[in-house]
């Protein structure tokens, strides 16, 4: 690891703006590596989420006091500046109490924050007795949320995760048996807790939420989103152009596909390409255990290859643990190294009930985006670089780093590793699955006009569906969970082709700045920054 730098007044305030983060959101704390406080949950309620924005004010205030002494300062005080400064923005406008939706919000925080802890921790114990009190919390957010009545809450939000709650608290107990010293009662205490937020759900809010063919019901409005797309990019962008330009990149990457086919199945549509590469034996694989043996095996295959030649890869981060995930909501996600490198990066499968059967073809570009070069060496990176804990670990921003990981994905067909016609297609359905949801997005949410392709006029829900089955080749019930994803959480989804696209316009702009640079040097500058929204980036690299 590597630490050995001389703190400026700026990077002190950075290292305890991370340490107060990390005591007031512990769930956080263990997602970015930040072990220390394990044994405990975060405080949703109304209270605990002012005291986590008064730390951003108060630490913004300081830094006004603070002048830069380096490049590195005027980067870090830049990016606290601006991922602060959204953060306060976003409860100003009253969009953090009592937040609900499929995928990251107090449900999901809760339930799935055990999986990043190792079997036998003594420190399992105490955080599954504190589950209850975590969850009294954020049904306290969602009452205070209620009563507020500015934020409506959704009514497909709200069936989905009271149906995750209904479950929660099996898959939480669970977790009893990987902990030593469990006080009696616990796991019907956890229970009983997640039985309870499933309840308020049902009779506190379910009767005042929205049905999708209302207002409020589907997006969140032309008004509010821009908010919520800075949130994610780290920059304003024009959303009437990002939304013509979104449709342009899909219909590209379709016509690109078509020629795919042509090459691999003569007179086949993509449609019909696609059936016939999972039917092909040598891209099958059976069973969980065959799908971590390949995964492992093309991770490491490709930081073997990428080391020599273009990144400089340094040893800790040569291994990159790949894992089947505890939940099975169909995800795929990384997972950085924590601070002191005990626990490795790792990437999640979490395969869905029943599903045995997987495709090389399909998903050998989604190792890249987790691992080498995308997510892990990224992110890694970040960690293992002389910075200060705040940009190490808490600047990652969804427009730069699934940004980078996509831009990793097409790197890798740049570099030869897509040579196979199968994997080309795999990685072609990944960026149009990423294409179409920069157009579903900010189209369903600023009420923009639909595609012809789905009747145009207003965007509704079966529209959006539509509009979906026809661009993403996934089952209709790990389908239907993503689309839900996309409407309770406005700005993700687009922050990766958007992100991808400015990486590209950075990396040209810097090879244009530095004669005789290469793309390596590029790579090496870029990763060593670590995480920030796109116009810190902008402003950093050149």
């Amino acid at each position: 690891m590597t630490d050995s730098f001389t703190p400026t007044p700026i990077d002190a305030l950075a290292d305890r703006l991370a340490l107060r983060l990390a005591e007031a959101d512990p769930i956080e704390a263990t997602a970015v590596g930040i072990t220390d406080v394990d044994d405990r949950l975060t405080d949703f309620s109304p209270a605990g989420v002012a005291a986590r924005i008064a730390v951003a004010r108060e630490t913004l205030a300081e830094l006004s006091t603070l002048t830069p002494e380096s490049d590195a300062d005027r980067v870090t005080a830049e990016a606290l500046r601006e991922r602060l400064g959204v953060e306060i923005e976003l409860a100003d406008a009253g969009r953090t109490v009592g937040d609900l939706n499929v995928i990251a919000s107090p449900l999901q925080a809760i339930r799935d924050v055990f999986d990043l802890m190792p079997d036998g921790d003594p420190r399992l114990a105490p955080r599954l007795a504190a589950v209850p009190q975590a969850v009294e919390s954020a049904i306290s957010g969602l009452r205070a949320r209620l009563a507020d009545g500015s934020w409506p809450f959704p009514a497909l939000q709200v069936r989905e995760v009271l149906a995750q709650a209904r479950e929660a608290g099996e898959q939480v107990a669970a977790n009893a048996a990987r902990a030593a010293d469990v006080a009696p009662g616990v796991t019907d205490d956890i229970h009983a807790a997640f039985e309870r937020f499933a309840e308020v759900l049902e009779t506190e809010i379910a009767p005042w939420a929205i049905p999708v063919d209302q207002p409020g019901g589907l997006g969140v409005g032309r008004e509010v989103y821009p908010l919520y797309s800075r949130l994610f990019l780290g920059t304003a962008v024009d959303l009437e152009e990002t939304y013509a330009w979104g449709q342009e990149l899909l219909a590209s990457i379709v016509a690109e596909q078509h020629d795919v086919a042509a090459r691999l199945y003569p007179g086949a549509t993509v449609a019909e390409t696609l059936a016939k590469l999972d039917a092909e034996p040598r891209y099958v694989l059976q069973g969980t255990d065959a799908l971590r043996e390949w995964m492992q095996r093309t991770s490491d295959e490709s930081v073997s290859a990428l080391a020599r030649t273009h990144f400089d890869i340094p040893m800790q981060l040569h291994h990159l643990d790949c894992r089947i995930a505890p939940s099975s909501n169909g995800g795929i996600y990384y997972t950085g190294p924590s601070a002191d490198l005990t626990r490795p990066g790792t990437m999640w499968w979490s395969v869905p009930p029943g599903v045995t059967e997987f495709h090389t073809w399909q998903e050998k570009t989604t190792v890249y985006h987790e691992g080498v070069p995308g997510h892990h060496l990224q992110i890694g990176q970040a960690v293992i670089a002389p910075l200060n804990r705040w940009r190490k670990l808490y600047s990652f921003t969804s427009g730069h780093g699934e940004g980078w990981a996509l831009y990793a994905e097409r790197l890798m067909r740049d570099l030869g590793f897509l040579d196979d016609d199968g994997d080309l297609m795999g990685m072609l359905d990944s960026q149009r699955l990423r294409a179409a949801r920069v157009v579903l997005d900010i189209g369903v949410h600023c009420g923009f006009d639909a595609p012809a392709e789905v009747g145009g006029g207003a965007w509704t829900y079966d529209k959006g569906w539509a509009f979906l089955r026809s661009h993403v080749a996934m089952s209709d019930e790990q389908l239907r969970f993503e689309y839900h994803r996309y409407l309770g959480w406005p700005g993700q989804a687009p922050s990766y082709s958007v992100g991808q696209r400015v990486w590209e316009q950075t990396r040209d702009g810097y090879l244009a700045a530095h004669p005789g640079a290469s793309i390596k040097d590029f790579h090496r500058d870029a990763t060593a920054l670590g995480g920030m929204g796109l116009d810190t980036l902008r402003a950093a690299i050149v």
